[in-house]
């Protein structure tokens, strides 16, 4: 009788190759407890003053932390660097999306590394109202500039704050300020109340738009053209120029409607092509003659002041909400006010006097 061959099954895992004697175990397990270490406050200030990029890096997701653990050593941080901060020139941009903000900051910034500068991207992605969270891809469509020496790039997510504007996004400013970067720009999400949060917070603002949009009249509605300091009509190649110029009359136009501001800077429009780097040199321009004119006028202290005062009066409002709803007797008067809500018992309006009147 033949011998019955042994049946061996196909899902048979094979032995796997074996560690070679080349690899140190003990290195392995260095790198790993380094990672794993949490530098102080004081390491972490120093290396950001330094402008070590890791530790810019863990500085800011730092201060982004809502832990309260981690909130201590963030203001201790942020007072480290604040002496060395309130040097840089602060650019916001804005655009509804798909206008080419990524495109255009990553020429923008390619252009002003080239001359010397040092660029620091803050970039906000929205978050979603169900999961939570983020993409942060940012970095993945500046491809060329994150790889620069001479630029940081920080995607963060908007979370709940107002119009998609990171909270912590003004604190993320002066660290990057003291690592030593003088061009900072801030990248709002552009879905609407973002801009007069990022307004408040940059010297320059730029509204990026595309030509044959229909949006010249929103735009005027929504306020958004009052806050602009340059308006820049994008895309503008191809069969797209004709358009783009024509966009760009209309705007002009519109632009002489609106009063002077107090600064004493008339804004204008110009049009580029972030894509084929067009046009970017002369918007770069245009900031430089701002700048210029802010610093002999005076109205660049006059608007860091007019920043920090906002800021103040933001952050005293954060907290007042925080610890409102923080408080334990709030909690109980909250969820039994929630409960009546439910059963129709009592309308909001009522529900929100009743839990105002709580003396804490």
């Amino acid at each position: 009788m033949a011998q019955q061959k042994k049946h061996i099954s196909a899902l048979k895992e094979k032995k796997g190759v074996a560690q070679p004697d080349t690899t140190s175990l003990k290195a392995t397990q260095n790198i790993q407890e380094k990672r794993k270490k949490v530098p102080s406050v004081e390491e972490l200030a120093k290396e950001i003053l330094q402008g070590n990029h890791t530790a810019l890096s863990r500085g800011i997701t730092l201060i982004e932390s809502t832990a309260p653990r981690h909130q201590s050593r963030a203001k201790e941080l942020i007072q480290a660097c604040l002496p060395h901060a309130n040097r840089s020139f602060r650019i916001g941009i804005t655009g509804v999306p798909g206008v080419g903000k990524s495109t255009f900051i990553e020429s923008f910034g390619s252009l002003l590394t080239q001359q010397g500068k040092k660029v620091a991207v803050l970039a906000v992605d929205p978050s979603s109202s169900i999961s939570k969270g983020s993409i942060l891809g940012d970095k993945t469509r500046m491809e060329e500039l994150v790889k620069n020496p001479n630029a940081f790039i920080r995607p963060s997510s908007s979370g709940e704050s107002l119009g998609g504007v990171a909270r912590k996004t003004r604190e993320a400013m002066i660290l990057c300020e003291a690592a030593g970067f003088d061009t900072l720009i801030v990248e709002t999400v552009g879905v609407g109340q973002s801009e007069t949060a990022v307004h408040s917070m940059t010297d320059f603002f730029l509204l990026l738009k595309l030509a044959g949009a229909g949006d010249e009249l929103q735009g005027i509605k929504r306020g958004i053209m009052e806050m602009a300091d340059v308006i820049v009509i994008n895309k503008a190649d191809g069969e797209n120029v004709k358009a783009a110029n024509l966009a760009k009359n209309e705007f002009n136009r519109a632009l002489h409607l609106y009063p002077e501001k107090e600064s004493g800077w008339m804004p204008e429009t110009l049009t580029c092509s972030a894509i084929k780097n067009e046009g970017i040199a002369e918007v770069w321009a245009v900031m430089e003659d701002y700048w210029t004119q802010m610093q002999e006028n005076g109205y660049y202290l006059q608007k860091r002041i007019a920043q920090n005062r906002f800021w103040l009066l933001q952050t005293i409002e954060g907290y007042l909400k925080t610890n409102f709803y923080n408080h334990p007797v709030i909690k109980a008067a909250l969820k039994k006010q929630l409960s009546a809500l439910e059963k129709n018992e009592i309308t909001p309006f009522e529900a929100a006097d009743i839990l105002m009147a709580i003396k804490l």
